[in-house]
């Protein structure tokens, strides 16, 4: 297989990736990282998936919200235009998924088996691109360089979960410079 061959995949993992790879540019280390590229991720589909009708609206109570955390527990992070929630551990930030750290070895394990051996040249590629911005003009424009080489599927529900292609190529355009 040519290192210019395009990958077949879905987007989630591709976004997943590419907002671990801008939190790493952003001064996140790697494990914390993957946490919040997965949890991006994860808002993202499901803003769309309400969009779309597959998902119903969800509105947590906030009262009961609040009672839960105490000062100081709790923490949102700004990445891609999400406010991703998040909670400080002994090793670190992790995003947080249902009031739970994610496990960042589970992020690294989803994205070895949707990009398989594939993984290292994307990320390679993803951190070049992020590398060519300042850290704070890369908070500002991420999700439009994401926008610019994520996969093609269709906008409707017929493209949801669905793989398209990516091209590293096209991601290596986006380097400024």
């Amino acid at each position: 297989m040519s290192a210019a061959a395009p990958i077949l995949v879905n987007r989630a993992p591709v976004l997943t990736l590419w907002a671990a790879v801008v939190a790493e540019r952003l001064g996140f280390d790697r494990r914390e990282a993957l946490t919040l590229g997965r949890a991006v991720a994860g808002l993202t589909a499901h803003a769309k998936g309400v969009r779309l009708g597959i998902y119903e609206p969800s509105a947590e109570d906030a009262g009961e919200r609040r009672q839960r955390l105490t000062e100081g527990e709790a923490l949102h992070v700004a990445l891609l235009g999400r406010a991703v929630p998040a909670v400080a551990t002994p090793g670190g930030i992790r995003a947080t998924a249902k009031g739970q750290p994610t496990d960042p070895a589970a992020v690294e394990r989803y994205l070895r088996a949707k990009f398989g051996d594939r993984l290292d040249e994307v990320r390679a590629t993803m951190e070049r691109v992020a590398a060519s911005y300042p850290p704070a003009e890369l908070a500002h424009i991420a999700f439009r360089l994401y926008e610019r080489f994520r996969p093609e599927v269709p906008p409707d529900e017929t493209g949801w979960g669905k793989a398209g292609t990516l091209d590293l190529a096209q991601i290596a355009r986006c380097a400024r410079g």
